[in-house]
């Protein structure tokens, strides 16, 4: 067989099968690991879908893919039941590979977390650093280190953490905050409990979350951020191409603008003040709540709406 047939080949095993590799471990009582190990090349992708854990990210200058699945338990009777309830799966097609763990019997896990964690699945992740990323997990964080390629990370239960990402991000999650470091692309986050914070975007940033507070350092094209309670937090650093858009029903909203930029402001609150430090050309009657006029001869529309704090718009 070849190098192409031998990267091409399916790898797979149920989840019973590859338990006979783990190694024991009397330190929690039970802890138990899997390792898979994949030659590729840079720009493959790796796809990760799974009914729990958490999964880690890190990158090397090795074009491998080195996979190691952590499993702590309790006792003995949950290996057993992991064994008999979860496939685990293995495939490689050229540079690019995709990893399985399938819960078969998704009724009796229903409650697995009802009396406290008795559970802890963790992918350990080792990636070239000019690779691309598809991870999906139902019960676990997500975090992926520094990368040169497009990132798509979704959980229902955890946070998300990338850190300084040339290309696209695009996250989701159900249940925990998120963090984003320089991204040389677009960034597109969204979480439903807790906060987003992003160092910088050089492309657009479209951030929502329903319970917590939005901060963006600095973004370099349109930015769309809403919350339902926390406050919005952005620097703007060049002249938007389209529409902008922060609005929240409970917090402030600050926006810092370079002195040159030109937009059309459409600010309101109706439980703080409006003010601003450029000078503006104002459209309608005067109001401390509530501001519509242009800055530097106007622009795209900066819309800004707040139902329980203040407006500000500053310059950097």
């Amino acid at each position: 067989m070849d190098h192409v047939q031998q990267k091409r080949m399916r790898r797979t095993a149920g989840f019973f099968a590859l338990l006979t590799l783990f190694v024991f471990s009397s330190s929690f009582a039970q802890d138990e690991t899997i390792k898979r190990s994949f030659d590729v090349g840079y720009g493959g992708k790796l796809t990760i879908e799974s009914d729990l854990g958490s999964i880690k990210v890190s990158t090397s200058s090795s074009e491998k893919v080195d996979i190691e699945i952590q499993v702590d338990a309790r006792d003995r009777d949950d290996i057993e039941r992991l064994k008999e309830d979860f496939d685990i799966s293995f495939d490689q097609n050229g540079d690019d590979v995709m990893v399985r763990m399938e819960n078969k019997r998704r009724s009796r896990w229903g409650n697995w977390w009802g009396n406290g964690p008795r559970l802890r699945v963790t992918f350990y992740v080792t990636v070239p650093n000019k690779y691309n990323l598809d991870l999906r997990t139902a019960g676990g964080s997500i975090s992926v280190e520094d990368l040169e390629g497009e990132v798509w990370a979704k959980t229902s239960g955890g946070s998300l953490d990338f850190g300084n990402i040339k290309g696209h991000v695009e996250g989701k999650t159900s249940g925990g905050s998120v963090s984003v470091g320089e991204v040389d692309g677009d960034v597109n986050v969204h979480t439903s409990g807790g906060s987003i914070n992003i160092d910088r975007a050089r492309g657009s940033v479209d951030a929502r979350t329903s319970g917590g507070s939005i901060r963006v350092d600095e973004v370099f094209g349109t930015i769309r951020a809403s919350t339902s309670g926390g406050s919005i937090t952005a620097r703007i650093s060049k002249q938007p191409e389209a529409d902008c858009r922060l609005t929240t029903s409970g917090g402030n909203v600050t926006v810092y603008m370079e002195r040159n930029i030109g937009v059309n402001v459409d600010a309101s609150t109706s439980g703080g003040r409006v003010s601003t430090d450029f000078p503006v050309t104002i459209r309608g009657e005067i109001s401390k709540r509530s501001l519509r006029a242009k800055v530097n001869d106007g622009g795209p529309e900066l819309y800004l709406r707040t139902s329980g704090g203040s407006i500000s718009l500053k310059e950097m």
